[in-house]
C-alpha cells in the first residue's frame, strides 16, 4: 500500500541514541510526591507543593530530523527555558486508517524522554486539531475520504468516533510520561483555539472528558485562545490561557483583564507568545523586531505570568506537510516549506541575536543552567550540480510507474475521492468536436489548488486558486482534441476551513457547458523509490530520448509540462555539514534528496529561495538529487548550494 511522504520520512530516519543527564527540573525520585496543580487562591501553579511558573518554547518534533532533537532541546534549555511545548500531529502518526507510526520522526515518546534528559518539562498539545500551518491543521486527509460529509471539530458522531480511536492509540503511550506518573508532561491542552472556530459546548465538554479519562490528575488540562475568543474557547473546570504577540503594556493588561472576566482566578498564561510570524508564498518574509519582543516578555513576567514562545524553534515543513490559510473571500495562501518563523532559533536550530536578547531577559527571572550557548553550527557550500532532464511526468513510462490505476468517471473526482493525500492528479477528457466561440472559455470554477492545462502536449494555460485565475481561452483549432488538466495540491487550509478538498471540485466548463467523460490518474509521489527506479530504468534504456516530450534548452520555459530532472553528486570534503539547496533560476516544484522529500520550492515568487538540507540526509558518495519541475529550468541545468538560507523581498 502506498503511504504519503510521512511514511518515507519515518523509514529513512534513525532514532537518536539517548544518554542520561541529571534532571533538576524533574527532581529526584520520579514518583514520590509528584504533583503539578493549580493554586487558584494565589493565582499560581504548584509543582510538588511549591510555587512554579514556566518560561517555555514551542518546538514541534515533526519539523526536525530526530537525530537533531537533542541538540535543539539543549539549545532551548541553554536560553533559560524550563519547558518545551509541542503539538501532536494526528496525520503523521495515523496516515491511513488502521496504520499508526511511532518510530523515526513519529517517535514522540523519544522526544519526550530527550526533553526530560535535557532538563525540560513538557507541555503537550494533542489537538486533535492543531492548526500549526500544517496540511489540514494536522487532521489526516482520509477523514474526508472515509466520511465526505464529516463535520470536523463538532459534536458529529463520525468525527467523535475517529477521535476516540485516535486517542485510544495515542494516550496509552503518553500516560507514563505525565508528571504525576514520573514523567515531564505538566500540562495537556484540550482542542486548540476553539473559541475562534465555534461554540459547540457539547463537543468541547466531550473532548475535555475524553482527555481527562487518560490524564486524570496527573497533569493540568488547559485551553488556549485569543483574548476575544475566550467566551467560546473556555471549558468548565479547565484552565483557560491566552495567546498574543507583543504590545504596549496597556494592551497586554487589557488582555489579562479580558481573561479575568471569564476566569477570575488562576495563573496568568500566554501559551502562544509570538516572537515571529508565519509567511506565505508570494508575500514578504514576516519579521518581528527583537526589542519589543523582550520588552513585552518582561512586562508579562513582572505580572507573574507564565509564557510559552510560539515558535522558539520553527524548523521545516518537509514533504507535502505545509498547509495554507484562507486570506479572505476567495483568497488562498499556501505556506512556505520553511517554518523559520523569525524565531529565536533559526531553521537550522542555531541561536540568533533575538535568542541572546531573550536569554538575557530570562536570566532576570529564572536561574540559567550551567550549559554553554551553542555557536552557529558549521554550514557548507557545494559545487553546482548539473541536472539532466529524464522525461515528462506525463509520459507513458512515468504514468505507468508513478501513476495510480486510471479511473473512468462522468465528472471529475477530488483527491480525497480517489484516496490521495497530496502530489498531483491528472484529469483527461476530449473537447467538443466543434467549439462554437473563438475564443472558447475553458473554466474550472472551483479548483484546489493549481492546474496546468495541456493540449497536444503543450501547456496552453495555468490556473491558480491563489491568484484567482480559473479560466483559459482556447480557439477553434482545439476542437475535438484531448485536454489534460494536471492539478497540484499546495496544501490544505489549516485554519478554520477544515474540509478543504483538493483537485477539481464540481464541473469543468467549456463555454459554460459541463465537460463529461473523464479519465483520472493520481500521482501521489509518496514512494520515492518508484521515482528512483523510473530514473534508473529510463537512463538504462535511454527511453528519455523517445517520449515525445523534450526539454527545449533554447528556452527555459517547460512548454511541454512538468519534467523529472536528476543528478548524482559526491561531497569531496572531510566532514559533511548542513547546507541549503538554492534553486534560483528554476521555477516551481519538489526536491527529493536521497529518497527524502525535502519539500516544495518556488523561487519565481518567493520569498523563500533556498531549501534547508540537514547534513543527516547527505553522504560522501552517490547522493541522488531529483527535481520535479513544473514551469522552467535554467538553460545550463545547474542547481546551486548555499551556506545560509536566502529569502528575498516580494
Amino acid at each position: 500500500m502506498r503511504l504519503q511522504t510521512k511514511l518515507l520520512i519515518v523509514a529513512t530516519l534513525c532514532v537518536v541514541q539517548t544518554t542520561t543527564h541529571s534532571n533538576s527540573v524533574l527532581g529526584g525520585n520520579r514518583l514520590k510526591n509528584r504533583i503539578f496543580s493549580i493554586d487558584y487562591t494565589n493565582n499560581q501553579f504548584l509543582k510538588d507543593g511549591e510555587p512554579f511558573r514556566f518560561i517555555a518554547g514551542s518546538f514541534h518534533y515533526f519539523r526536525a530530523l530526530p537525530q537533531t532533537w537533542r541538540q535543539k532541546l539543549r539549545t532551548m534549555r541553554a536560553a533559560g527555558l524550563n519547558a518545551v511545548t509541542t503539538y501532536v500531529e494526528w496525520s503523521l502518526h495515523n496516515p491511513k486508517p488502521d496504520i499508526f507510526i511511532w518510530e523515526g520522526i513519529g517517535d514522540i515518546e523519544q522526544f519526550i524522554r530527550l526533553a526530560a534528559e535535557e532538563d525540560l518539562l513538557v507541555i503537550l498539545r494533542p489537538g486533535p486539531y492543531i492548526c500549526a500551518e500544517r496540511d489540514m491543521g494536522g487532521f489526516p486527509y482520509w477523514l474526508l475520504t472515509r466520511h465526505p460529509n464529516i463535520k470536523l471539530r463538532t459534536y458529529d458522531t463520525d468525527y467523535l468516533k475517529e477521535v476516540r480511536i485516535w486517542y485510544n492509540q495515542l494516550f496509552p503511550r503518553l500516560t507514563q510520561h505525565l508528571y504525576g506518573n514520573g514523567g515531564p508532561i505538566i500540562m495537556v491542552q484540550v482542542e486548540n483555539e476553539y473559541g475562534s472556530f465555534a461554540c459547540d459546548r457539547n463537543y468541547s465538554r466531550w473532548l475535555r472528558d475524553e482527555t481527562s479519562n487518560f490524564v486524570g490528575d496527573k497533569a493540568v488540562l488547559f485551553t488556549n485562545d485569543g483574548p476575544s475568543q475566550v467566551p467560546c474557547g473556555k471549558i468548565e473546570n479547565v484552565l483557560a490561557t491566552l495567546d498574543f504577540g507583543g504590545g504596549a503594556p496597556t494592551t497586554i493588561d487589557s488582555y489579562w483583564k479580558r481573561l479575568r472576566d471569564f476566569q477570575p482566578n488562576g495563573p496568568l498564561v500566554n501559551a502562544e507568545y509570538y516572537p515571529g510570524w508565519l509567511t506565505h508564498w508570494q508575500e514578504s518574509l514576516a519579521r518581528v523586531a527583537s526589542q519589543p519582543v523582550v520588552d513585552s516578555l518582561k512586562h508579562m513576567l513582572n505580572a507573574g505570568a507564565s509564557v510559552n514562545f510560539y515558535m522558539f524553534f520553527g524548523g521545516t515543513n518537509f514533504g507535502f506537510t505545509a498547509g495554507a490559510n484562507d486570506g479572505g473571500p476567495g483568497k488562498y495562501q499556501a505556506d512556505l516549506t520553511s517554518y523559520d518563523y523569525d524565531a529565536p532559533m533559526d531553521e537550522a536550530g542555531d541561536p540568533t541575536p533575538k535568542y541572546m536578547l531573550i536569554r538575557d531577559a530570562i536570566k532576570q527571572y529564572l536561574p540559567l543552567p550551567n550549559i554553554s550557548v551553542p555557536v552557529r553550527a558549521p554550514k557548507m557550500t557545494l559545487p553546482a550540480v548539473r541536472l539532466s532532464p529524464i522525461l515528462s511526468l506525463l509520459s507513458p513510462v512515468a504514468r505507468r510507474k508513478l501513476g495510480g490505476t486510471p479511473i473512468k468517471t462522468q465528472f471529475p473526482l477530488t483527491f480525497e475521492k480517489i484516496d490521495q493525500y497530496s502530489g498531483f492528479v491528472l484529469y483527461e477528457a476530449t473537447l467538443p468536436p466543434k467549439l462554437k466561440f473563438d475564443p472558447t472559455i475553458f473554466a474550472i470554477p472551483k479548483l484546489n489548488d493549481r492546474a496546468h492545462i495541456l493540449i497536444d502536449d503543450m501547456v496552453v494555460g495555468v490556473l491558480s486558486r491563489e491568484n484567482l485565475v480559473n479560466a483559459v481561452a482556447l480557439n477553434a483549432g482545439h476542437s475535438g482534441k484531448p485536454v489534460q488538466v494536471l492539478v497540484e495540491s499546495q496544501g490544505r487550509i489549516n485554519y478554520n476551513v477544515m474540509n478543504d478538498f483538493k483537485g477539481i471540485i464540481g464541473d469543468v466548463l467549456v463555454n459554460n457547458v459541463p465537460l463529461e467523460d473523464w479519465t483520472i490518474t493520481g500521482f501521489p509521489l509518496d514512494d520515492v523509490s518508484q521515482i528512483e527506479d523510473l530514473i534508473a530504468e529510463s537512463i538504462g534504456n535511454d527511453i528519455h530520448e523517445h517520449t515525445g516530450r523534450f526539454v527545449d534548452f533554447s528556452s527555459d520555459i517547460l512548454t511541454g509540462g512538468p519534467k523529472i530532472f536528476h543528478a548524482t553528486f559526491d561531497i569531496d570534503a572531510p566532514e559533511i555539514h548542513d547546507t541549503y539547496i538554492n534553486p534560483n533560476g528554476w521555477g516551481k516544484g519538489i526536491i527529493f534528496i536521497n529518497g527524502f522529500n525535502l519539500g516544495r520550492y518556488w523561487p519565481l515568487v518567493g520569498p523563500q529561495i533556498t531549501l534547508y538540507l540537514p547534513k543527516e540526509l547527505l553522504r560522501q558518495r552517490g547522493n541522488s538529487l531529483i527535481l520535479i519541475e513544473l514551469q522552467k529550468s535554467p538553460d545550463n541545468g545547474l542547481i546551486q548550494f548555499s551556506d545560509s538560507n536566502i529569502f528575498e523581498e516580494v
